[in-house]
């Protein structure tokens, strides 16, 4: 297990990880800090526990409008693209027949 000292809001933790994992810790790491940074720029203000929490809290809030946007159906094609698909189709359609009369010819040879 690898050990990771990260700084978050100029306050150094030391966590373990998997090694091989330190980079992406790291860069999580920057993700808070992120969100943190943007917290201060709101002006809130706190001790870093509260800076911490409202961090913890827009990521939250991001990550429910990710869910959401991925659970929303994706709109229908539109009727170029549905026949884009369909002229597509036929095409396949085309090649897999030719592809069954060289495989019959091959047979035959």
């Amino acid at each position: 297990m690898a050990q990771v000292t990260l700084k978050v809001n100029g306050y150094y933790h030391t966590v373990g990880c998997a090694d091989g994992q330190e980079e992406h810790l790291k860069a999580m790491a920057a993700e808070v800090e992120r969100r943190i940074e943007r917290v201060k720029a709101l002006g809130a203000q706190g001790d870093e526990a509260r800076l911490l929490l409202l961090a913890a809290l827009l990521m939250a809030d991001e990550l429910h409008d990710l869910k959401l946007a991925m659970s929303a159906s994706p709109p229908s094609p539109s009727p170029e693209e549905q026949q884009r698909r369909a002229a597509l189709a036929a095409r396949i359609a085309r090649l897999a027949a030719q592809a069954e009369a060289i495989a019959e010819h091959c047979e035959k040879a």
